[in-house]
């Protein structure tokens, strides 16, 4: 079928729009009619080359929509649900039977791959390879391909041009929080980053009941709306040491936990920094491909943890639905992290995003 997709041909280039031709669903497919993707800073990884891909491509990996039409082996989905599209994984491999999709052992190749699990490429144009397939979704466009394992029901109730970040950022910084540090009401917790992943770590640390909640971040504009979602102090690290400053918050013994959400590795050393003696730090951001960081070793050797966390160790099929009902009850506000662009405004959406203008750009389709 035919489809307009926001196509990236080179490297640090602009989106066009195109007409493209995207395949129909096999047995194990799912055919969404996109309402609204969300933009993350993963999308731009590819464009920069960050993490080796091919071009021409079609990104997005956090959209939500409607169900066109499923695959004959699909049972949990049916035209006309509502859903939200995340990360795809293999489903046979020991992480995967673990409870533990986020780290597949075949991650990359189903994710990073820019091509169904087999190879096939998804989407084509004149008798050219697009690439498609991103996240298993490929979700900058007005349909998409998931497979069952990627895409999650949710009520039709809800306000769908918002759910998409559910699928990546948001259930990233939240899960951090609820699934991976697991910290106990009354915890601190300090949190690099105040982008869509750190406040969304952020309103997972209010519904976890930590105490102390701590934002550090250059960016003024945003650190003004993370005391408003709830953090108790914030520090700007252009005009403050923030492990000076977060020892002295915490009575000079360091946050339990810390959180670094940017990618950002000077940020990630002072994140291990500011955690005391048998405290953790969680790692989200990404940086580029064979980065390096030096750690002080008697810091870690007193019990400080370091740890990488994908996807804030989600099982989609079941967080998402935890943090709509949270949204529901009011106790989880991600949709004040949202501004919403037109499609063809996707160029804007993303400039906007790298300039720290919007904290989640969200791109709604006709």
């Amino acid at each position: 079928m035919q489809i307009t997709a926001a196509v990236m041909r080179e490297k640090g280039g602009r989106f066009s729009l195109e007409n493209i031709e995207l395949d129909a669903p096999r047995d194990d497919e799912v055919l969404v009619r996109m309402v609204s993707c969300g933009i993350c800073h993963t999308d731009t990884l590819p464009r920069d080359q960050v993490v080796p891909a091919p071009f021409p491509a079609v990104y997005g990996h956090e959209g939500a929509g409607i169900v066109e039409a499923v695959g004959s082996r699909v049972a949990k989905l049916r035209p006309g649900d509502h859903v939200v599209m995340s990360c795809n994984s293999c489903g046979s491999c020991d992480t995967c039977l673990t409870g533990k999709p986020m780290y597949c052992r075949h991650f990359f190749k189903a994710n990073f791959g820019f091509a169904r699990m087999d190879g096939s490429p998804t989407m084509h144009k004149d008798g050219e390879v697009v690439h498609g397939a991103f996240f298993s979704q490929s979700s900058f466009g007005t349909y998409a391909l998931g497979t069952e394992r990627s895409v999650v029901k949710i009520p039709s109730d809800l306000p769908l041009d918002i759910m998409g970040p559910l699928g990546c950022g948001v259930q990233t910084g939240a899960g951090a929080v609820i699934n991976s540090l697991h910290p106990q009401a009354g915890d601190s917790i300090a949190i690099y980053g105040a982008g869509s992943v750190g406040l969304s770590a952020l309103l997972g640390a209010v519904v976890t009941g930590c105490a102390v909640r701590i934002c550090v971040d250059p960016n003024e504009a945003r650190l003004k709306i993370a005391q408003e979602l709830g953090a108790t102090h914030v520090i700007n690290p252009k005009a403050t040491d923030p492990v000076k400053a977060i020892q002295d918050i915490t009575g000079g013994q360091g946050a339990q936990f810390s959180l670094e959400t940017s990618g950002n590795l000077g940020a990630l050393r002072q994140a291990v920094d500011s955690i005391q003696i048998m405290g953790e730090c969680g790692m989200v951001g990404a940086p580029a491909f064979g980065s390096e960081i030096g750690l002080d070793t008697w810091g870690v050797l007193l019990g400080r943890k370091l740890r990488g966390i994908c996807e804030g160790d989600s099982v989609p099929d079941l967080f998402i639905p935890k943090l709509v009902e949270l949204y529901r009850q009011g106790r989880f506000p991600f949709d004040k992290l949202i501004t919403f662009y037109d499609f063809d405004q996707i160029n804007q959406a993303v400039e906007d995003s790298e300039r720290g203008k919007t904290i989640k750009a969200v791109v709604r389709f006709n």
